[in-house]
């Protein structure tokens, strides 16, 4: 097993290759949830992951709730502005699943609501101007947070 980052409707084709490097290096799944804002070929996608693709097991789904109903009874964290906890706060079990929501909207909010009890946020300014944090980097705080709490499984 390992972990999973899910980008449900990723809109920025940089950010997607990004987190992609990030997978390659860890062990992490990356499943990508239709619409995406690009084409999995597209050449900035292909440039910010470089020469990692390769080695990311990645899985695309054609909707969320196509990911529903292969992957609705794992352990599902929900990385959102609204979650009611900070993303340190859970204790991370080999097989979680971080899903991220795209950069312009986030996830559904009926979505969050449906599983408030596993909304993570991770802490930022109350300034207004910062809506939020970059996804990728989001994305790499909460794992490297669940990978260093299972003692950074099968990494040097």
């Amino acid at each position: 097993m390992s972990l999973h980052i899910v980008f449900v409707e990723p809109e920025i084709p940089p950010n997607t290759g990004n987190i992609a490097r990030t997978c390659a290096a860890t062990g992490t799944t990356l499943h990508l949830v239709k619409p995406l804002g690009f084409n999995i070929d597209d050449k900035s996608l292909k440039r910010a992951g470089l020469d990692y693709w390769q080695y990311v097991d990645v899985e695309v789904h054609e909707s969320l709730d196509d990911f529903m109903a292969k992957y609705g009874d794992r352990r599902l964290f929900l990385a959102t502005t609204k979650g009611g906890r900070i993303y340190t706060e859970h204790a991370y079990q080999d097989g979680d699943m971080f899903l991220f929501g795209k950069e312009t909207a986030g996830l559904p909010r009926d979505f969050i609501a449906e599983h408030e009890d596993t909304a993570i946020r991770i802490p930022m300014s109350a300034d207004t101007r910062l809506r939020s944090l970059n996804l990728a980097n989001c994305a790499n705080i909460i794992l490297f947070e669940a990978l260093r709490q299972l003692n950074f499984p099968g990494l040097k």
